[in-house]
C-alpha cells in the first residue's frame, strides 16, 4: 500500500509539473525576454553584407540580388528556420513576364524570398512581416548599395525571425503562424507584394495583418535632433485595433515617439500607396509600415551601411517584434472595422 502511495504521489507530482510547464508555454503575454535577443551587432553585421558592393545594389533579378537573397537564406538556415509549409524551397518565382507586364522595364525573373514558424494554436492564420530586398543597382559604375532601402528592413526581418524561433525552442512558440516574406521589385512598382497578394501561399482572408518595414536605419531633416523616432504609416487605415495595437505596445515596451504625419491621408507624398504594405491593405488586410522618413541619400549612392544609426535601427527592429509578438498571440485576430479606400 505504502509502495502505491508513492507510485501515485510521484506521478501526480510529474502529472502537475507537466502542466505547470505547459501553462507556462501558453503564457506568452510578455515579449520582454525575446525582444532582448534583437541585437544590434548582428543587424549590423548582416546590413554590411546585405548592402555591401558584392551584392551590386541588389537591382530587381539581378544576380546580385540573388546573391544576397541566398546569404538571407543562409541565415534563415543557420537559425533552423524553414520556408513556409506548402512551398517546395524558400523561393516565390516571379516570372519576367509579370514583372514587365505593366510598364516593360526588361526585367529578367526574379523571386521573393520566404521563411515561416507555424502557429502553435491557430496555424491557419497568419501574420505577414514584410520588407523588400531589392534596390536601384548600379548607376554610371557606381553601386547604389540601398544600406536603408531597404537592407535595413531586410535585416530587420531576419532579426525578428531568429528571436520568434529562439522563443519557439523555449516553448514559447507564436499562437498564430508568422510569415517572413521578403519581396522583390519594389523599386519598379511594388511587383514583389502585388505578385504575392495575387497569388497568396496562404489565403488572403487567413492573413491577419501586415508589418511592413521600409527604411529604419536613419533620420530626416525634421528629426534632426533625435532618431528616437518612427514614423507610423497605416495602422488604423482599416483597423482600429491595429493602430491601438502598436500603441500600447510602444508605450509598454519601447517609449518611441510615434510621428503620424505621414498617415494623414492628405498628405502630398502619399507613403501609404508607395511600399509593400498597400498590396495587402487594398484586399482589406490590415497593414502598418514603419519609415524614419526620407533623407540626402535616398536612392542615392550614398546609402552606404556606414552611414546607418544602429541604436535606431535596432529600436524600431524591437518595436516591430513586440507588435508582431502581441498580434500572432493575441486571443482575436484584428478588426476590421473602416472601409477599403
Amino acid at each position: 500500500m505504502k509502495k502505491l502511495l508513492i507510485l501515485f504521489l510521484i506521478g501526480a507530482t510529474a502529472f502537475s509539473c507537466k502542466n505547470t510547464q505547459s501553462a507556462a508555454n501558453k503564457d506568452n503575454s510578455d515579449p520582454s525576454k525575446y525582444v532582448k535577443l534583437i541585437s544590434e551587432k548582428d543587424l549590423k553585421t548582416m546590413l554590411y553584407v546585405v548592402a555591401s558592393d558584392e551584392m551590386e545594389g541588389r537591382e530587381t533579378g539581378s544576380a546580385g540580388q540573388k546573391k544576397a537573397g541566398l546569404y538571407m537564406i543562409d541565415q534563415y538556415k543557420k537559425s533552423g528556420i524553414s520556408f513556409p509549409k506548402g512551398a517546395s524551397d524558400f523561393y516565390q518565382h516571379i516570372p519576367a513576364s509579370y514583372l514587365n507586364a505593366k510598364r516593360n522595364q526588361n526585367l529578367p525573373d526574379s523571386e521573393n524570398i520566404w521563411a515561416y514558424i507555424e502557429g502553435s494554436e491557430k496555424p491557419d492564420e497568419v501574420l505577414v512581416i514584410s520588407a523588400h530586398y531589392d534596390h536601384v543597382g548600379i548607376k554610371d559604375g557606381e553601386v547604389y548599395n540601398g544600406a536603408d532601402d531597404d537592407g535595413s528592413g531586410t535585416v530587420a526581418v531576419i532579426e525578428m525571425a531568429k528571436a520568434f524561433a529562439k522563443a519557439k525552442k523555449q516553448g514559447h512558440g507564436p499562437k498564430r503562424s508568422i510569415l517572413f516574406l521578403h519581396v522583390t521589385g519594389e523599386e519598379h512598382g511594388l511587383h514583389g507584394s502585388r505578385f504575392y497578394s495575387e497569388n497568396p501561399l496562404f489565403p488572403i482572408a487567413n492573413t491577419i495583418a501586415d508589418i511592413n518595414i521600409d527604411m529604419i536605419g536613419r533620420r530626416d531633416v525634421e528629426h534632426a535632433n533625435t532618431n528616437n523616432y518612427v514614423y507610423v504609416i497605416g495602422a488604423d487605415r482599416l483597423s482600429s485595433d491595429l493602430h491601438n495595437a502598436v500603441v500600447a505596445q510602444n508605450e509598454k515596451y519601447i517609449k518611441m515617439d510615434l510621428d503620424f504625419k505621414f498617415n494623414d491621408p492628405k498628405d502630398p507624398n502619399h507613403f501609404y500607396e508607395r511600399s509593400d504594405h498597400y498590396n495587402f491593405a487594398k484586399h482589406g488586410i490590415p497593414a502598418i509600415f514603419f519609415f524614419n522618413g526620407v533623407h540626402e541619400d535616398y536612392h542615392g549612392k550614398g546609402d552606404e551601411p556606414q552611414k546607418i544609426e544602429y541604436d535606431a535601427l535596432t529600436k524600431r527592429t524591437k518595436l516591430a517584434f513586440v507588435l508582431a509578438w502581441d498580434l500572432a498571440n493575441r486571443e482575436n485576430r484584428p478588426v476590421v472595422d473602416k472601409p477599403i479606400k
